[in-house]
């Protein structure tokens, strides 16, 4: 029988479940906390694969921690359509890009996530050449990324760059062990 839950498993030493350490990319951590609470987590769960482990909600620990047992997942792509087993053109950017899930500002992943749904209905043969010619990928402070249009381009997805107060804030915690092919997704 599948089940979600959120909580660590008991009987897990005290080491596995330590508190996640910070990789300091955050410019403001006080104010970038998780409000992102456990009902909000378990809403998420048919995104993942059955039997999945959440941390439980901890209002203290910031979006920007790393850990051997914890992997962050910002909750943005979830709430847009994306699945856990992301598809195979947004996990190749990512790998391409040697960034982490969680530096994916919400218009980065509206952008992937349109161009995967495109892909999708329409099967187009769409390749990273297109998209490095439709945008360049910056840099937002605190090592954030989104998608910058190219100059002298009309803006070619429109409606992606709506502003998200609250998407830093909106975060959890899976257990590695418990999501396939968890020990390939980028850490730092």
């Amino acid at each position: 029988m599948a089940k979600m839950i959120t909580r660590s498993s008991p009987g897990k030493s005290p080491e596995k479940d330590s508190t996640p350490l910070s990789q300091n990319l955050l410019m403001n951590p006080l104010s970038e906390i998780c409000k992102f609470t456990d009902p909000e987590i378990e809403s998420l769960s048919p995104c993942f694969p059955p039997e999945i482990v959440f941390r439980p909600f901890n209002s203290s620990v910031r979006s920007d921690a790393i850990s051997p047992i914890w992997f962050c997942f910002l909750a943005l792509p979830f709430l847009l359509g994306y699945s856990y087993h992301f598809p195979d053109l947004t996990r190749r950017f990512f790998t391409m890009a040697g960034i982490s899930y969680g530096q994916a500002m919400p218009m980065l992943c509206r952008v992937l996530y349109t161009i995967e749904e495109i892909i999708k209905a329409e099967d187009p043969d769409f390749n990273f050449s297109e998209l490095s010619h439709l945008y360049s990928l910056v840099t937002h402070g605190s090592h954030c990324f989104l998608f910058k249009a190219k100059p002298h381009h009309p803006l070619p997805i429109l409606k992606t760059t709506q502003n998200d107060s609250a998407w830093k804030n909106q975060f959890f915690f899976v257990r590695l062990d418990y999501i396939p092919h968890g020990d390939s997704l980028s850490k730092k």
